[in-house]
C-alpha cells in the first residue's frame, strides 16, 4: 500500500517525436490510486510494468497524439476485462467531445453487435472551463493555455493547478507557447512549476523555447522544472537559474 502523500512521476519527458525519453506523460499517485496526466502513443512502454489495470483515471490536456495516442488501447483493454472498473476519463467539456469525434471514434465506435460512444468505455468527467474536478480528495483547477493558433482560432491545452503535500501549490503547464503576460499570475501563485520547454535548434512557435524561458525572473525560474524537451544535449539549466530538468522515471514527492 502506498503512503497517502501526493507524488508526481514522469513516465516520459520528451517532445512528440522523441525516442530517448518517451513522451511527456505523468502519473499522480495518491492513496494507492493513479491518475495519468495524458496518455500518448508511448504509454504502454513508458508505464514500465504497470498496465491499464493499475490506472484509475486519465486526464486529457489536449488532442495531439503524444497526449492521446494510448487512450484507445486503454479503452479496449478495460472494456473487455470484466474485472476492471471503468477508468475515469477527465477533461474540459468541449475537449472531451472533440476527443471522441476527431481522435477516438474511428477506432472505438464499432464493436461486435453494437455501436458505442465514449461513455461506454470510460467513466467520463466533463469539466467546464474555469472550473475544477476532485480526485482522491485533491482539487484540480484546469488552466486554459494557448498552444496553437490555427488560422484564426486558438487551439488550447488545459494545464492543472492543485495543492500537494504540506500545502505546496503545483502548476503543470502542459503544452503552451511562451506567454509570460498570460501565465505570470499562475507562476507567482505556485510553489512548484512544471513547464513545457522546447530545446530544438529552431523554434516551432507552439512551445515555450528554452531561450525564451531564460528571460523569466529569477524568482520564477528557481521554482520551475522543465520537461517536453527534444532528444540530445541540454543546457545547464540550474546554472541559468532553473530548478532543474525533469528526467524520465523521476518521482517528485510534492
Amino acid at each position: 500500500m502506498r503512503k497517502s502523500g501526493v507524488d508526481l512521476r514522469f513516465l516520459g519527458t520528451g517532445s512528440a517525436f522523441c525516442l530517448d525519453n518517451y513522451q511527456s506523460n505523468m502519473l499522480i499517485e495518491c492513496n494507492d490510486k493513479r491518475l495519468m496526466i495524458d496518455c500518448g502513443g508511448d504509454a504502454r512502454r513508458a508505464l514500465q510494468g504497470l498496465t491499464y489495470k493499475d490506472i484509475d483515471a486519465i486526464y486529457v490536456s489536449h488532442l495531439h497524439n503524444d497526449h492521446t495516442g494510448g487512450i484507445e488501447c486503454m479503452a479496449f483493454s478495460s472494456y473487455f476485462d470484466p474485472t476492471k472498473k471503468p477508468i475515469k476519463l477527465i477533461g474540459e467539456t468541449k475537449l472531451i467531445d472533440e476527443l471522441w469525434d476527431t481522435v477516438l471514434r474511428g477506432g472505438l465506435a464499432s464493436i461486435q453487435g453494437k455501436r458505442v460512444g465514449i461513455d461506454d468505455y470510460f467513466d467520463v468527467i466533463r469539466v467546464p472551463r474555469n472550473n475544477s474536478f476532485i480526485w482522491e480528495g485533491i482539487t484540480f483547477n484546469i488552466v486554459q493555455v494557448c498552444h496553437v493558433v490555427d488560422a484564426y482560432a486558438i487551439v488550447s491545452s488545459y494545464g492543472l493547478m492543485f495543492k500537494g503535500n504540506k500545502g505546496k501549490n503545483i502548476f503543470i503547464t502542459t503544452d503552451t507557447q511562451y506567454a509570460p503576460s498570460q501565465l505570470q499570475t499562475f507562476y507567482e501563485q505556485n510553489d512548484i512549476i512544471f513547464q513545457d520547454c522546447e530545446t530544438a535548434p529552431f523554434k516551432s512557435g507552439v512551445h515555450a523555447h528554452y531561450s525564451e524561458l531564460k528571460n523569466l525572473s529569477k524568482d520564477v525560474k528557481k521554482k520551475m522544472y522543465l520537461y517536453h524537451y527534444q532528444d540530445g544535449a541540454k543546457a545547464d539549466c540550474k546554472k541559468d537559474g532553473f530548478g532543474g530538468w525533469c528526467e524520465k522515471g523521476q518521482l517528485f514527492e510534492l
